[in-house]
């Protein structure tokens, strides 16, 4: 993986000015492109369309302190008029073109990326996989945004608004794997970008033959493998360390990738506050 993440960076630079064909690279490379931008935004700590408009900017700044003409430099790197482009410009530099030409600056470099893989095993990963038949999640979906730390205080505000009742009835109509209450993530952004929509839903798995209650909301998953991590610690604390550690220990070292599908927390016990917690988290995943 980490070879077909340095080519990716390789091939961004060689076509820096071009639409850069993601899915068609990643097919060469000899994976998804699903895997390869999960992989990319969980190793560099940004997605991948962020980092390619950043090393754009970095190298359109050279030509925007001379004298060429601002739409043409515009057009050279995929924008249709200078107001595009320089909205972008500025979103990295923090002023627009013209101020630049102007004073010269201020101006801020996005270095071209290279990775490099440690595995120290210095996170403890106790996993299985898994192979399920097709089944479906019932329960309680919203939209909420994607937050990399930290309880997500809008999936709290979600849950909480469930009357207590609720979640033990939730519990009853589970009858299958992964088992008990679970917080499950559909519909996420490829690029894993924070603050980016994705579809949350408190509920529990059920088989593809169970009805689903018309209060309900499904999601019908699709039959594959799964990766299942079991962690015990400081809870969302201990689940989000792991769950990094999946991008810069297990997948790099496991033949294994990432496919399209939702991933589910499944929450086996825990404290009564909350602080700790024993869970797994389960991840979609095919053969690489």
């Amino acid at each position: 993986m980490i070879a077909e993440l340095n080519r990716l960076v390789d091939v961004i630079e060689e076509h820096l000015t071009e639409e850069l064909d993601v899915a068609g690279l990643a097919s060469r490379l000899g994976t998804t492109e699903y895997h390869l931008r999960r992989m990319f935004s969980s190793l560099a700590g940004m997605p991948l369309s962020e980092y390619v408009r950043r090393r754009r900017m970095s190298v359109a700044a050279a030509e925007v302190v001379g004298d060429g003409d601002l739409l043409g430099i515009a057009v050279r790197y995929g924008y249709g008029s200078t107001e595009a482009f320089g909205r972008a410009f500025r979103s990295v530099h923090g002023a627009g073109p013209g101020d630049v030409r102007r004073n010269g600056g201020p101006l801020r470099t996005q270095p071209q990326l290279r990775f490099r893989l440690t595995v120290e095993g210095n996170t403890p990963m106790d996993t299985r996989i898994a192979d399920r038949p097709a089944f479906r999640l019932i329960g309680h979906a919203a939209r909420v945004p994607l937050i990399h730390q930290g309880a997500n205080p809008h999936i709290q505000a979600h849950i909480a608004a469930l009357p207590a009742t609720e979640h033990a009835r939730l519990k009853s109509l589970g009858d299958t794997e992964p088992a008990g209450l679970l917080q499950v993530s559909a519909d996420v952004d490829p690029d894993f970008a924070e603050g980016s929509e994705l579809t949350y839903l408190h509920g529990v798995a059920v088989t593809d033959t169970t009805p689903v209650p018309e209060d309900l909301d499904a999601i019908e998953v699709e039959p594959g493998s799964w990766a299942v991590f079991r962690i015990a610690g400081p809870y969302p604390a201990a689940l989000q360390s792991t769950w990094a550690a999946t991008a810069t220990e297990w997948f790099p070292s496991n033949p294994w990738r990432l496919r399209a599908g939702p991933s589910i927390v499944a929450i086996l016990d825990r404290a009564e506050d909350f602080s700790t917690a024993t869970c797994e988290l389960w991840l979609p995943v095919e053969r690489a």
